[in-house]
């Protein structure tokens, strides 16, 4: 299926994107190293949290499970971003 692909590859993209921002924004500001550490490993465990709900294969309605897959990865990734902002 294509649109689990490009989920999976917005996952990657929106999170990587993020940690990338999160590394810059230390390497800029070394005295909010732990702040940055902080968004890199919650970064994370988002990208492994919508990736095994992604790959969960168990559910009674895959369309509406995706479509509340992106949303979250939507109102998580703006979450982030905010966080990053805020460094």
């Amino acid at each position: 299926m294509a649109s689990i692909r490009d989920l999976k590859q917005d996952i990657n993209y929106v999170l990587g994107d993020i940690i990338e921002a999160a590394l810059i924004t230390q390497a800029a500001n070394p005295e909010k190293t732990e702040a940055s550490e902080k968004v890199v490993d919650d970064s994370i465990d988002t990208f492994d949290e919508l990736i095994a709900r992604v790959n969960d294969r168990k559910v009674e309605n895959r369309k509406a499970h995706i479509k509340a897959v992106r949303a979250d990865l939507e109102t998580k990734g703006k979450a982030l971003i905010e966080r990053v902002n805020a460094l």
